[in-house]
């Protein structure tokens, strides 16, 4: 996707659009800190009271955690609801090997599987829920 921006002469030029920042609001930013830094092994970027930004590697987009209340105020919207948000994030992995590690440390770090990792037709992959129940799916073509 591109988006249009104007120069310096006010010629119209496109700008690739690109995700440089995938932000979730979570009810405990502590838990969810330990969850993704400690847990995971997210390197944190940025540190703050109600927010916290972690790097996820070269070429990736960083993942920010805000408080839900907080995240809800700054979009202008109401922080109710629950069950399935529409999204999940995937993280593709070299082998069958890795998709159980990562579970398994989400896992051990407080997260939940949500679909156990299996053999598929296409790979293999699970499916875990962080601790705010965002769904993750971990695979290995």
């Amino acid at each position: 996707m591109q988006v249009g921006e104007l120069d310096a002469r006010g010629r119209e030029t496109t700008v690739p659009l690109q995700v440089t920042a995938i932000m979730t609001g979570v009810q405990d930013l502590g838990r969810s800190k330990k969850f993704y830094g400690e847990g995971l092994g997210c390197t944190i970027d940025q540190d703050y009271p109600n927010f916290v930004s972690f790097s996820l590697g070269e070429g990736s987009s960083s993942l920010a955690l805000y408080e839900r209340e907080a995240a809800a105020q700054d979009a202008g919207v109401s922080p109710e609801g629950s069950g399935f948000r529409g999204v999940s994030f995937h993280y593709i992995v070299p082998s069958s090997e890795a998709v159980d590690e990562v579970m398994g440390r989400a896992v051990a770090a407080g997260g939940g599987v949500v679909r156990e990792a299996a053999a598929a037709q296409w790979g293999y992959f699970g499916y875990f829920s962080d601790p705010d129940g965002y769904l993750w799916k971990v695979a290995a073509g």
